[in-house]
C-alpha cells in the first residue's frame, strides 16, 4: 500500500506542477456553477432544494475531462521511456496502475469537496433531502473511479496521448449512449442486458438516492476489470521485452 501511496502522491504533484489540476478544478467549478445556477431551474422552485441538475451537469462535465486528466499517466511515461525506469524499482506493475488511478480519483475528490458550497447554498433554499445529494455525490465518485480505470486502461494501450484520450471516450460512449440505446431497442432477456451494461441507469438510479448492491457491484466490476486489463498490457509488453 505504500509504494501505491508513493506513486499516488508522484502522479498527483505532477498534476499541480503542470497546471493541469488547477484548469481542471477552475473550468469545473466555473463550468458546473454557471449552468447549476442560472440553467438548473430546479434549484429555485418553490418547497424545493435539489442538486439534480448539477449531478447531470457534472456527470458530462466529468465524462470529457477524465479522458483528459488520465491520457498521458501511462502513454506518456510509454513515449518518453520512463515507463521503464519506474518498472525497474521494487514495484510491480499493479503497484503503478492502482496508484496512478489513486491519483486522479483523489483529484476528482478535491475538485468535487469544491462544489459542497452548492449544497449549503441549497440547504438555505429549502428543505433538502440529504439522502439523495449524498447519494448523488458517490455516483459522481462511483462514475469518475470507473472512467478513471477505463481511461488508464486506454492510456495503457498506445504511447499517443490523442489516441488515448479519443479511445477512452469511444469506449465511456459505449458505456453511457450506446448501451442506453440499444436497451431502449430490444426487448426481453437482450434489453435487460444492454440495460444492465449502460452506465447512465445506475448512475441516474444512485443519484435519485437509490442505492442498489447490483449497482455498486456494476460500478465496481468495471473499475477492477479496467485496472486489471492495464496491468495485464503492462506485463504482456514486460514479458515481449
Amino acid at each position: 500500500m505504500r509504494k501505491i501511496w508513493i506513486i499516488a502522491k508522484k502522479e498527483l504533484k505532477s498534476y499541480f506542477d503542470s497546471l493541469m489540476a488547477y484548469i481542471m478544478i477552475i473550468v469545473f467549478l466555473g463550468f458546473s456553477g454557471f449552468f447549476t445556477w442560472l440553467y438548473g431551474g430546479d434549484v429555485f422552485f418553490v418547497n424545493q432544494a435539489t442538486l439534480q441538475s448539477f449531478f447531470g451537469i457534472a456527470y458530462w462535465t466529468l465524462f470529457f475531462f477524465i479522458p483528459a486528466l488520465t491520457m498521458k499517466l501511462i502513454a506518456e511515461e510509454k513515449k518518453t521511456g520512463t515507463i521503464e525506469l519506474l518498472l525497474t524499482k521494487p514495484v510491480t506493475d499493479w503497484h503503478v496502475v492502482t496508484g496512478k488511478f489513486l491519483s486522479t480519483l483523489l483529484l476528482i475528490a478535491v475538485t468535487l469537496a469544491l462544489t459542497l458550497p452548492y449544497y449549503i447554498t441549497i440547504s438555505k433554499i429549502g428543505p433538502v433531502d440529504h439522502g439523495a445529494v449524498w447519494s448523488g455525490y458517490l455516483g459522481l465518485m462511483l462514475m469518475s473511479a470507473t472512467y478513471i480505470s477505463i481511461g488508464i486502461f486506454a492510456s495503457s494501450i498506445t504511447n499517443n496521448q490523442i489516441i488515448s484520450f479519443l479511445f477512452a471516450l469511444l469506449i465511456g460512449l459505449f458505456f453511457h449512449i450506446i448501451f442506453n440505446v440499444l436497451a431502449g431497442n430490444f426487448t426481453g432477456f437482450l434489453g435487460e442486458i444492454f440495460n444492465y451494461l449502460s452506465l447512465s441507469t445506475h448512475f441516474e438510479s444512485i443519484s435519485r438516492g437509490v442505492i442498489d448492491s447490483k449497482d455498486i457491484i456494476y460500478f465496481l466490476s468495471i473499475i477492477f476489470l479496467g485496472l486489471f486489463l492495464s496491468e495485464a498490457n503492462l506485463s504482456k509488453r514486460n514479458i515481449v521485452k
